[in-house]
């Protein structure tokens, strides 16, 4: 049996969260493409997007895609979709674009319930330019091959050192 090393917990700081919030915030406002809404995806992405909503003055909904709980996440992207069909335009926010998990399921669940994928656009505050996906926006650039820290987020530090490292290595490759 092998064991695998603890990863490095890094945690960001709220004034480091704070800064990359407006990075983010400040490129969708310097962009040509305005969106209508901010949509938080839970729930990593919810604290984001208020500060994002805040910082841009633009109303917020949001997605709880991490409770996996009938009526919260699936059916509420497919209303969603329909409101980019209709020319709507949608900035979903996300906390992190990992392994592109995430940002791909929603991808593919708006396109399946027939969404207008020009109204659609992704803000991460960090990046990993080795994800499958890609986003529209972002605060920092990392290299998941160089760079295996696993960042813990301001409303993620108050959880146990346990939790957060249960989280970290429950999906290995994200760190592998």
């Amino acid at each position: 049996m092998t064991t695998t090393a603890e990863p490095e917990l890094y945690y960001i700081s709220n004034d480091g969260f704070a800064a990359d919030v407006k990075i983010v915030a400040q490129q969708v406002e310097d962009g040509a493409w305005k969106p209508d809404f901010v949509i938080g995806i839970g729930r990593g992405g919810l604290v984001p997007a208020v500060y994002i909503s805040h910082q841009t003055n633009l109303p917020m909904l949001s997605i709880d895609h991490s409770s996996k709980v009938p009526g919260f996440a699936d059916e509420l992207l497919a209303k969603v979709a329909a409101k980019s069909a209709a020319g709507v335009r949608l900035l979903f926010i996300d906390d992190i674009n990992d392994s592109g998990g995430t940002i791909d399921y929603v991808r593919r669940l708006l396109t399946d319930s027939g969404c207008d994928s020009s109204n659609l656009r992704f803000a991460v505050l960090i990046n990993n330019s080795r994800s499958r996906v890609e986003v529209d926006y972002w605060a920092q650039m990392i290299d998941r091959d160089q760079d295996k820290r696993w960042f813990v987020f301001p409303w993620e530090s108050v959880g146990t050192k346990d939790t957060i490292l249960e989280e970290a290595v429950s999906v290995p490759e994200r760190l592998a």
